[in-house]
């Protein structure tokens, strides 16, 4: 007798190694050759590869899949995600300034998942504002390419600062996996 689950079937659109995301031709993050030459610019690459990562796993679906929670009492969800990752590159700006603090985008805390709900324009508004912060975020670290800059009230080094958005993209991506495969079964790197 065949077992009854909730759980999607396994798969992926690759071919060449099925326990991928994508065939490695058609991976946007893959690019031939040496990898960027000094610090700085590898730790854009990294970070670079890493939010096309996220937008990878939220590919195709649509705002309630997005919107869909992992397992309660968790609210996490690729939408939820998304607003967080906005969240915090406006928090970052905050992390490198002498001025007084941006205000938050979502509102209270964990507002970012909380009050993520499976409808287009929200999804269509997440998605904006985390392009539009980390554009920001992006201008505002430019101006600043010596890595151990010391910025902000506490003095951050630029390089701990780029290190850190890293590791949260970075972790993140770990979560959109699970959810991603959660949503519709889909695996891969």
């Amino acid at each position: 007798m065949q077992r009854m689950s909730d759980q999607p079937a396994r798969w992926s659109q690759a071919t060449v190694y099925p326990d991928m995301w994508a065939n490695p031709d058609d991976d946007p993050r893959n690019t031939e050759g040496p990898g960027p030459d000094g610090e700085l610019a590898t730790l854009q690459d990294f970070l670079t590869n890493y939010r096309m990562t996220l937008r990878m796993k939220c590919e195709g679906l649509n705002a309630r899949q997005l919107a869909r929670r992992s397992v309660p009492p968790s609210t996490m969800s690729l939408l939820g995600l998304v607003r967080h990752l906005a969240e915090v590159e406006r928090d970052w700006r905050n992390w490198i300034s002498d001025g007084d603090p941006l205000p938050t985008l979502y509102g209270e805390k964990d507002a970012d998942f909380d009050a993520a709900v499976a409808e287009q324009a929200e999804v269509d508004a997440a998605f904006s504002a985390l392009e539009r912060e980390q554009a920001a975020t992006d201008a505002a670290l430019a101006e600043h390419p010596d890595l151990g800059e010391r910025l902000g009230k506490d003095r951050i080094a630029v390089r701990e600062l780029m290190v850190h958005r890293i590791e949260e993209y970075a972790r993140h991506c770990g979560h959109a996996d699970l959810l991603r495969e959660r949503i519709d079964g889909r695996v891969g790197q």
